[in-house]
């Protein structure tokens, strides 16, 4: 039972820490980044088992983590008003043309980040872009002024309320 405990707890800490690091820096992580996120995995397990090297005390650990992200799924899925907790929202970082400081500050992003997702877009310059967004991904959307996308992507669906 301690093993379901501690997968519990190491569950959280890590939901915590990965939204403090914020979008950009998950989905765009160096060679290094990654390697130290292989290392953190190892020292989690680390924690959660407590060297316990047993088939049993894995599928615990293991067990409990994958529960927990179904039952946040879950929650997400069930209870909209939880998916800005839980997943993140999309804030516009780019309205008229114009880079929002005050925004990009707070998403710890420099216009040389925008301007490449931009770019990877289509995009040469940002005067087209009518709407700039950074998804809850870390992704970029652009609208232009015209309302069309860029990239050719088309809007998801809208659902039936």
């Amino acid at each position: 039972m301690e093993i379901v405990f501690r997968a519990a707890v190491t569950f959280a800490f890590l939901a915590v820490l990965m939204r403090a690091m914020g979008r950009r820096e998950l989905s765009e992580i160096t060679t290094f980044e990654l390697v130290l996120l292989v290392t953190m995995g190892d020292l989690v397990q680390q924690g959660v088992t407590q060297e316990d090297m047993s088939l049993t005390g894995a599928m615990l650990a293991v067990g409990t983590i994958a529960l927990l992200i179904l039952a946040t799924s879950y929650v997400s899925f069930r209870y909209p008003k939880t998916r800005r907790v839980l997943e993140g929202m999309a804030v516009v970082v780019v309205r008229d043309g114009r880079i929002l400081d005050e925004v990009t500050r707070l998403e710890r992003l420099t216009p040389e980040e925008i301007m490449e997702g931009a770019r990877q877009r289509g995009i040469a310059d940002l005067r087209r872009v009518k709407v700039g967004i950074l998804e809850a991904d870390g992704r970029f959307s652009f609208i232009t002024g015209d309302g069309s996308r860029p990239d050719g992507e088309e809007p998801p669906p809208r659902r039936a309320s």
